[in-house]
This record gives C-alpha cells, structure tokens and sequence, in this order.
C-alpha cells in the first residue's frame, strides 16, 4: 500500500463523513427498518478491522486467529469487573493492557517468521487461547462463558453518565471510536506508519536499509492487538457477556473477510466499508435466509476472483478513470472523419 506523500489531513473527509453518519443514527436508523444496537455492533467491528488491518493492510502480515484477542479483550473487561474492581475506566484500560501483552508475547514468538508459516501461526495461538476459554471453567465459565458483565457508569468524578441503554453505550463507544481512529490515521501517515510500509512491500529491503524489521513487525503486531482487545471490552459492554465463540477461527475470518471485501489492502478506510457491509449484509440477508453466509461467501469470493482491491479499490478505480472531456471528445469525432 502506497501512503500519501503529502501531509495527510488531520481530519480528513471520510473520517468526518463516518463520525458524522455514526453520530446521526438515533435520528434515522429506526425509520428505514433497523435498530441503534446495530450501530453500535458495526461500530465495535468496524474498530476491530481497523486495528486488523494495520497489521494486514499496512504490514502485510497475515493473521488467522487474531479473533483471539478480540475475546481476550472482552474476558479480561468481564474478569477485571467481577473480580478485582467493577470500575469502568480500570477495566477498559485493564482489558487493553492484558491483551496488548499477550499480543506482545505471542508477535515475539511469531515475528522472526513470514508468509505462511507467519499466518499459520497465528491460527495456532489463536486455537491456544480458544481452547484455554473453553476449558479453564473455574475462570472464564467454559463453554457458558462470562455471564453478568455490567454497563458500569463513565465516572468522570464531576459528573457521571449512566451507560445503561444502548443510546448511551453508544455515544460512549463512539467518542472511544473516535479517539482510536484518529489515533491510528496519524500513526499509518508518521514515520513508523511509513516503515511499516516499507515492510510489506519488501521486508529484506527494509532489513537492508538498517531498519530492525523484527522490532516493527513485534510492534505492529502489539498495537493490533491492544485495538482488537479494546474492542473485545466493548463488545462485552454491549452484549454484557463474554464466551468462547468470540475467540474462534470464525470471527477471525470475518475480520479477515471484512478488511479484504471493503478493501482494507487499498484503503484506509476499507476496514470502514467491509464491516459496515458485512454486519448490514448479515441482518438483511439473514431475515431472508438461514443460509446468509453462502450467499455472503458467494459475494466475497466473486469480489477476490475479479476485484481483489474490494470495494474501496472500486471505487478509486472509478476516481481514476480518463474522463471524456469536449475537446478530446471533438478531436476524436475530427479524427473518425
């Protein structure tokens, strides 16, 4: 992926027009057919893919079982609630800790590795900690999971927001959202976003030129999964539960699938678009049909066989192409005659 050479925005257009139409919801979701817990469900995942995809999308790393800390994430927000301190701000920031250092942990097992050996790693450790969920029943409650988790108020000390309702978690989520996404526009257009890209276009080039490729590979790795583990405690916040099946090779090839559909190996804002598409595709589909993935399945693999950019690579393509101007267009009727 090629960055910018220019100074990117501080806030660029689609950053606005995303946090604008997340901001609008309450006024219109409800009228054309769908409901605010949506919104915040597409907004957890749309979260998730973008921390994905600057391991992906950016590094060129591929993980298979990165749902792994997606379900850290929302184990370690349900644990450090029961059963140390049910305080809002010590739990999120508790969650994305514990899973920033299990991602260091295992990216410093894997990052001496590429390509597939890379990947089938990750599945490997992603199957480790599924398995762990699965079976440590005194901790995480096997396969029932973590029952109970409480959408604790957002205590600022002066004042206090309840956290209860799904309009409230929302805005609540959406200011976090807003803050990560900034956070990681202007980490991918710095300088260690820029090696980070020298890196997926050639790792021995970039290894030549003096940088320590296994240092950014490991860090990279860990700040995807401090992102995945913060949208994990806000998927526990929104569902009040936490279970094995956020921890599977299922949801980590929906991200897979949402980052590669939307275009997240283009654009940016790819991870943006693929989950909105999925999540929507998913209860639109789904109210027709039990067979919702087939036919989601169909779409994905027709888009990798003949549009593998996705549809942001859609769209800039479209950007991209000659326009028909009148002068071109009069002097090649001149040259037909």
């Amino acid at each position: 992926m090629q960055l910018a050479s220019g100074r990117a925005p501080l806030f660029p257009v689609p950053m606005l027009i995303c946090l604008v139409v997340l901001l609008s919801t309450p006024l219109w979701v409800a009228r054309v057919g769908l409901y605010q817990y949506l919104a915040l469900e597409i907004m957890i995942w749309v979260l998730f893919a973008l921390g994905y995809n600057l391991l992906l999308g950016f590094t060129g790393l591929p993980s298979f079982g990165h749902g792994a800390f997606f379900g850290v994430g929302a184990y370690a927000f349900g644990l450090l609630q029961l059963r140390v301190w049910p305080n809002l701000w010590f739990d999120l920031l508790g969650a994305v800790l514990v899973t920033a250092f299990l991602g260091a942990a295992v990216a410093a097992f894997i990052s001496h590795r590429r390509g597939i050996y890379y990947a089938l790693l990750t599945i490997a450790f992603g199957q480790v900690f599924w398995f762990v969920a699965n079976k440590w029943h005194t901790v995480t409650g096997g396969e029932d999971g973590l029952l109970n988790i409480k959408r604790l108020p957002a205590d600022f000390g002066f004042v206090s927001f309840d956290l209860a309702s799904n309009n409230a978690l929302f805005f609540f989520c959406l200011v976090l959202f807003a803050v990560v996404l900034l956070g990681l526009w202007r980490l991918i257009h710095s300088p260690l976003g820029r090696i980070l890209s020298a890196i997926k276009q050639n790792e021995t080039r970039a290894a030549f030129v003096g940088y320590n490729v296994w240092l950014y590979k490991w860090l990279a790795f860990t700040l995807s999964a401090a992102v995945a583990g913060l949208a994990g405690a806000m998927f526990a916040m929104a569902q009040q539960s936490a279970y094995p099946n956020v921890m599977s090779l299922h949801t980590s090839g929906f991200v897979v699938m949402m980052v590669l559909i939307g275009g997240g190996l283009v654009s940016f804002w790819g991870p943006v678009i693929g989950a909105a598409f999925f999540i929507l595709a998913r209860d639109l589909l789904g109210a027709y049909t039990e067979t919702w993935l087939l036919w989601y399945g169909l779409i994905f693999m027709a888009m990798v066989l003949f549009k593998p950019e996705g549809i942001a690579g859609v769209w800039q393509a479209w950007k991209a192409r000659p326009r028909k101007t009148p002068v071109a267009a009069a002097t090649r009727a001149g040259g037909v005659l």
